[in-house]
C-alpha cells in the first residue's frame, strides 16, 4: 500500500469515526463537538500563520480559518432568542465579534487575534461543560 493510499484510509476512517460520534451525541455533546472543532481549525490556522507566508502555508491557514468560521456560524445560527434569552443574545454578539476577530487574524495574519479568540471559545466551551446534563440512570 503507497503512503497516499494508507493517508486516504486514515482519512476515510476519521471520518467515520467523526460521523458515528456526532449520531450518537446529543445535543449537548454536539455543541461541545463544535467548539472543539472551531478550537482545532483555530489553532492549526496559527500554525501555517507561523510558519511563513509560503503559498501553501497561506492556503492552508485560509482554509482553516473558513472552516472554523464556519462552524461559528452554525453555532450562531443555532441559538434560540426566545428559549435562550440573555444569554442566546450575549453569545449571539460574542459569536459576531469572534468571527470578525477570525476575518481580521486572516487579513493581518496577526496571531493575537486568534489567540484571543481561543480564550474567548474556550470561555464558552468551559461554560457549556460545567452545564453538561446528568447521564440517565
Amino acid at each position: 500500500m503507497t503512503y497516499a493510499k494508507a493517508y486516504s484510509a486514515a482519512q476515510q476512517y476519521g471520518v467515520i469515526g467523526t460521523e458515528s460520534a456526532v449520531e450518537e451525541a446529543n445535543p449537548h455533546r454536539l455543541i461541545q463537538m463544535l467548539l472543539e472543532g472551531a478550537l482545532v481549525r483555530v489553532a492549526s490556522a496559527k500554525e501555517h500563520m507561523q510558519r511563513g507566508n509560503v503559498a501553501h502555508e497561506v492556503a492552508r491557514k485560509g482554509e482553516c480559518i473558513s472552516q472554523a468560521i464556519s462552524i461559528i456560524e452554525g453555532l450562531r445560527a443555532s441559538l434560540d432568542a426566545e428559549a435562550g434569552g440573555e444569554i442566546a443574545a450575549n453569545l449571539e454578539v460574542l459569536y459576531a465579534y469572534v468571527l470578525q476577530r477570525l476575518l481580521e487574524a486572516n487579513l493581518k495574519n496577526d496571531t493575537a487575534r486568534l489567540d484571543e479568540v481561543t480564550r474567548l471559545l474556550g470561555e464558552v466551551k468551559s461554560a457549556w461543560a460545567s452545564i453538561a446534563p446528568s447521564p440517565a440512570r
